[in-house]
């Protein structure tokens, strides 16, 4: 491209467009299926006996690029996540992209590459895509959109109707370490740290779960984090959670920079983290097979599913008590 900002020619349709497509996208993602050309594609046949799987999802975060990711990864990795802590391998991907008029060239290359990086990592295709181009002002520089596609093993049923009383809690890793990392990179409040995002593919973690017998749920805590996932389950099944705060691993920088600003890490959103929920015989071989793997070497059980009022109860540090409200403001906004 000759062009080092888009403009609203380049959605128009026509020999912009398509030069955009062509020297920025399909030069990125390229792949046999990907045909920019056409208005479909056909998908070669899929593992028999499996249940096809479907998500989508959109991405706005702000900054489009962040320590330990882009917007181009994130788009990746929370979609396959969906997927995968369905129970499901992710296999296809699709992308739109909405691009604000005066969009940098040179950065959408960047945050293109790094969408194609992260899915060559997580083994997905990108199959179909579609660009718009709106006028200055109406967008946030670039938003993404999403669907991806997998299998699940038909034999595999998860789901918070399946949670039982004195059933465990895990999570894979330290909570919190996204939103903080967007929201250092903002230089909101002038502070600066090296915390990276989590952001990353949790298929192997959801993997090394699935042949448990008494695996009963998972989930990817993203936005409201941990505290929202837990809150799910207390809505879902009528039980009462109750955590131990020592237990939950949280990084000290993130600890740090949420007493500085009054943050709950429970409600920051995580990218590349699983809750689980396994029967209390296997909660011991659970958090074993998360700590053998490089993403999960910081797990923990964190706490349990019991009868009692459909609360989330947190044991403090101090040997008290207390009801974790739900989340009702969200204090990072576009951190996903």
């Amino acid at each position: 491209m000759d062009d080092t900002h888009i403009r609203l020619a380049h959605g128009n349709g026509g020999s912009y467009m398509r030069e955009l497509i062509e020297t920025v996208f399909a030069r990125h993602l390229a792949n046999p299926l990907l045909n920019v050309q056409a208005d479909a594609v056909a998908l070669p046949a899929m593992e028999e006996g499996g249940v096809v799987m479907v998500t989508t999802d959109g991405f706005t975060v702000q900054p489009l690029e962040f320590p330990g990711g882009t917007i181009g990864s994130l788009a990746v990795h929370g979609t396959v996540n969906d997927l995968a802590v369905s129970g499901a391998t992710p296999y296809y991907l699709t992308l739109n992209a909405f691009i604000e008029e005066g969009f940098d060239v040179p950065r959408l290359e960047r945050i293109i590459a790094s969408f194609a990086e992260a899915a060559r990592e997580a083994r997905v295709v990108v199959v179909a895509g579609d660009t718009k181009v709106l006028p200055r002002g109406e967008v946030g520089g670039l938003y993404l959109a999403t669907t991806g596609v997998g299998i699940r093993p038909r034999h595999l049923q998860l789901g918070l109707d399946r949670v039982q009383p004195g059933d465990v809690i895990l999570v894979s890793g330290p909570v919190g370490d996204h939103g903080i990392a967007v929201l250092l990179a903002r230089e909101q409040f002038g502070l600066s740290g090296e915390l990276l995002s989590d952001a990353a593919s949790v298929l192997p973690l959801t993997q090394a779960l699935a042949s448990l017998n008494g695996l009963r749920f998972m989930r990817d805590p993203t936005r409201g984090g941990l505290a929202t996932v837990l809150h799910e389950i207390c809505r879902a099944t009528g039980l009462e959670v109750r955590l131990n705060q020592v237990a939950i691993p949280v990084r000290e920088q993130v600890a740090a920079v949420c007493e500085m600003l009054g943050y709950d890490p429970l409600f920051l959103a995580c990218e590349g983290r699983v809750v689980a929920v396994v029967e209390a015989s296997q909660a011991d071989e659970a958090l074993t097979r998360l700590r053998a793997l490089p993403l999960g070497c910081e797990a923990a059980i964190i706490g349990s599913a019991n009868v009692g009022r459909a609360h989330v109860v947190l044991q403090t540090e101090l040997g008290g008590e207390r009801i974790l409200e739900e989340l009702e403001d969200d204090p990072l906004p576009r951190i996903c």
